[in-house]
């Protein structure tokens, strides 16, 4: 599967456990929604991401990418230290100069 730029940099620093590869990823002003929040910027993504390793210690395999209304849709299976798991996800990202601008996870 032949993901976006932006879109394969978010999942193999997410694997990695590479923060500072993931922010690459982002727009300075980009917008995280998830569980319900929403972080702006790579400060408040950062933190958001880190958070979510620390209590979840989860990975996403992308399996399912298409392109709805203009945005990225991939499904992924997570796994982690969750009761779901392992679950499938649907990531939407809106993509901005090469960068991440708004990314939307739902289960």
């Amino acid at each position: 599967m032949q993901l976006p730029h932006p879109v394969q940099t978010y999942f193999d620093a997410d694997r990695r456990c590479d923060g500072a590869a993931l922010m690459t990823a982002f727009a300075p002003d980009a917008l995280v929604h998830d569980e319900g929040r929403s972080y702006r910027g790579h400060d408040q993504i950062d933190a958001w991401w880190r958070d979510a390793k620390q209590q979840y210690a989860h990975q996403a395999v992308p399996f399912e990418m298409k392109i709805v209304d203009g945005r990225v849709s991939v499904r992924a299976a997570v796994t982690g230290n969750f009761p779901t798991s392992p679950a499938t996800l649907a990531y939407h990202f809106t993509l901005a100069a090469d960068r991440i601008a708004e990314l939307e996870i739902l289960p």
